[in-house]
């Protein structure tokens, strides 16, 4: 199968809606504990808008014209990353696409944007582990490192 990855336009909105969606679930049934409030109608909206204003980059995977995945980029400033620097929020492949190297793809994509923008590095945390340690592994293969810590929130 031939695979096709597309910058994603503000009329996605609503596909980017429905793959964050899945991804969500997907994340809330292995951990067995409802870890995210998803409101697919404010997703859209925020999808959107910030698709619109450049400040969210979603790149759709496409194989053979059936949509196969998205990553999502956002950039943020730190001094310890010596500058701007992109962090991956969401990457998600659909099941039925997985082992076709759709991820590699994308993450490919998004270090060709990482060099294109001038941004220092690319970080990304990865769902709770050990129920993801398929995706760790991933992103180690595709050249990440663990940088320590846990990923903590404040909610508001």
């Amino acid at each position: 199968m031939s695979m096709r990855i597309a910058q994603a336009q503000p009329s996605d909105a609503p596909l980017v809606a429905d793959l964050v969606g899945e991804l969500l679930q997907e994340i809330m049934t292995a951990i067995g504990a409802k870890a995210f409030g998803f409101s697919r109608v404010e997703t859209e909206a925020r999808a959107r808008q910030w698709l619109t204003d450049g400040t969210y980059t979603v790149l759709l995977a496409y194989h053979a014209e059936k949509v196969a995945g998205f990553l999502a980029l956002s950039e943020s400033r730190a001094l310890y990353a010596e500058g701007t620097f992109g962090t991956i929020p969401e990457l998600y492949v659909r099941p039925a696409f997985r082992s076709c190297n759709v991820g590699t793809g994308l993450v490919g994509e998004a270090k060709n944007l990482l060099r294109a923008r001038g941004w220092t590095r690319l970080e990304v945390t990865t769902p709770p582990l050990p129920q993801f340690d398929r995706t760790l592994a991933f992103y180690e293969r595709q050249g990440f490192s663990i940088s320590g810590g846990r990923k903590m929130k404040l909610s508001l």
